[in-house]
């Protein structure tokens, strides 16, 4: 598995379930993203997180190229362009071990 841990500073007053929503409308099956987390920081309700887990890092490298993405990046890049106060911060990880009770 990998992993992609997204940093944003959000618009004040803005929401990321919007962002959310439009993400998993223009998500496909076969894509090889296995969830999805938005978090919001409990002291500080601007700064927020995207973690974003994949099968592997092949499979989440072709989604970014998939063009039946298309429409939905165009979407996403203009929601951002409202919601998000600068550029997200990425964070690639590798997947050590995964423990779910």
């Amino acid at each position: 598995m990998w992993a992609q841990l997204i940093r944003v500073r959000v618009q004040p007053g803005a929401d990321l379930r919007a962002m959310a929503d439009l993400l998993k409308r223009y998500e496909q099956e076969d894509s090889g993203l296995l969830r999805e987390l938005f978090m919001q920081e409990e002291g500080d309700p601007d700064s927020a997180y995207i973690l974003a887990l994949f099968e592997s890092e092949e499979k989440a490298r072709r989604r970014e190229q998939d063009p039946r993405r298309s429409e939905g990046q165009q979407a996403t890049r203009e929601l951002m362009a409202e919601t998000l106060a600068g550029p997200p911060e990425f964070t690639d990880l590798t997947v050590i071990a995964e423990w779910v009770p």
